[in-house]
């Protein structure tokens, strides 16, 4: 029995190894599992405060890029609407009979133009009788009344005003019989 003490007090006989099969095993993986959870808990930690050092705060800074015709907000007018019907006819070797009503746009709230316009609606009136009965049935197409509204637009706003400025020309009536 002495003999057996002396040799290294293992009676198993397993010689000098520590635990065998599983119980070997497991302390080194749960030692890896954990090391790999450190690991991401760290690199999440990293990312998390990068982002918020470079997102300034958490907002968000993404940006949408919109074209330009759809971030212009296009101005609001008040309307001029009491002008009469003009009638007269174009200047073809045979005449159309055009009848014509116009809507005078000018900045929101401006009762300088407003005033000016009525106390000129005669001359205004005029002016379109005058510019309608110059012009031909190929000139008064649909596909050229936004060269029209600009020409009369700013002849009225040349020859006509001198306070305030015209700012839109919308046609209410516009039609053209040819004979």
């Amino acid at each position: 029995m002495a003999d057996d003490e002396d040799m290294g007090g293992d009676l198993e006989g397993g010689g000098g190894k520590k635990g065998g099969g599983l119980k070997g095993i497991v302390p080194g993986l749960l030692k890896w599992i954990l090391l790999g959870v450190v690991a991401v808990i760290f690199i999440v930690t990293i990312v998390v405060i990068t982002n918020i050092i470079m997102n300034k705060g958490g907002t968000k800074q993404t940006s949408i890029p919109v074209a330009e015709e759809f971030t212009e907000k296009r101005e609001i007018y008040d309307w001029y609407t009491s002008l009469d019907q003009v009638r007269t006819s174009t200047s073809d070797p045979v005449p159309a009979n055009v009848i014509i009503q116009v809507a005078l746009g000018y900045k929101k709230d401006d009762k300088a133009a407003s005033t000016e316009i009525t106390a000129r609606r005669i001359e205004i009136i005029d002016f379109l009788r005058r510019f309608f009965s110059e012009q031909t049935v190929q000139d008064l197409r649909p596909q050229n009344e936004e060269v029209l509204r600009q020409q009369i637009r700013d002849q009225i706003n040349d020859d006509i005003l001198s306070d305030s400025r015209i700012r839109d020309i919308r046609f209410t009536t516009k039609d053209v019989i040819q004979q």
